[in-house]
């Protein structure tokens, strides 16, 4: 696809999440100081009360973001975070989508969070359909405490879904602190890759795995995860990005270059 192949080599791209507290437009500027070559962005809030920001299809601020991407040699990759629970609507959130293809994303990032398999589908399916009519696709992301937990059921609800645009969404820490394999990826649904590292064993509890996501990361090679494995089996196949929330007083600005001269690293070394 496309959009991957654009994403390879040395081009990698930086989660919002890494840096929340900057709005947008700086985080693109500082995203590209660090030498970045894309940004995800949150547009949508993760959780209740989490952070997010507005770009509206047709506003100002969109358009004065678009001249910023391409002053800066940068572009947008995915948008987050979309959560399919039981009382997800795909028609309620098409502003959203409608505002990430207006400023070029490419994919959209979501979780399932519905037990009701059959409903889950159905939405996830809705949420794809929608989303094609702005030319992007859906990646669904697993995560331990939510009803698709494991690399395993997020495959699963890819080829359940049956849609060209559906994809999983590998995010190192909760493929493998969720018992993911390397093996098992099936190289032909993800399309994208965030990397993070974490060190000893894995919490207990949903408690214990949301503040090892939210507060516990590391920069790429700084700990325990297949990384370099991971890059090897995806190499050609899905783009790289890097998620790691920055804790403490570190500048926003040093974090980014920290995450990029690691990711790199790992990059090199798969090479």
């Amino acid at each position: 696809m496309t959009d991957v192949r654009q994403m390879q080599e040395n081009t990698i791209g930086v989660a919002h999440f890494s840096a929340i507290q900057l709005p947008p437009h700086e985080f693109v500027r500082q995203a590209a100081a660090a030498g970045f070559s894309a940004v995800g962005l949150r547009l949508h809030p993760a959780f209740a009360g989490a952070p997010y920001y507005e770009l509206p299809q047709g506003s100002r601020a969109a358009s004065e973001f678009r001249t910023l991407l391409d002053s800066e040699g940068m572009r947008v990759f995915d948008i987050e975070f979309f959560i399919i629970g039981p009382d997800f609507e795909a028609s309620a959130v098409e502003h959203i989508v409608a505002a990430a293809a207006d400023i070029g994303a490419r994919r959209l990032s979501a979780c399932g969070d519905d037990t009701d398999r059959g409903r889950l589908i159905d939405n996830f399916n809705a949420f794809c359909q929608l989303a094609g009519r702005y030319g992007m696709a859906v990646d669904i992301e697993n995560m331990g405490w939510r009803a698709v937990g494991s690399y395993k059921d997020s495959a699963a609800l890819v080829h359940a879904c049956g849609q060209d645009n559906a994809g999983a969404l590998v995010d190192a820490i909760h493929f493998f602190r969720n018992g993911g394999s390397v093996d098992e990826i099936d190289v032909d649904i993800v399309r994208h890759v965030q990397l993070c590292d974490v060190a000893g064993p894995p919490p207990e509890g949903a408690e214990g795995m949301i503040n090892e996501a939210r507060a516990g990361r590391l920069a790429p090679g700084d700990g325990i995860l297949a990384l370099k494995d991971l890059v090897a089996k995806l190499s050609g196949k899905a783009a790289i990005s890097v998620e790691v929330p920055l804790v403490g007083d570190t500048p926003a600005s040093a974090h980014l270059r920290n995450l990029n001269l690691k990711a790199r690293e790992i990059l090199r070394a798969e090479t």
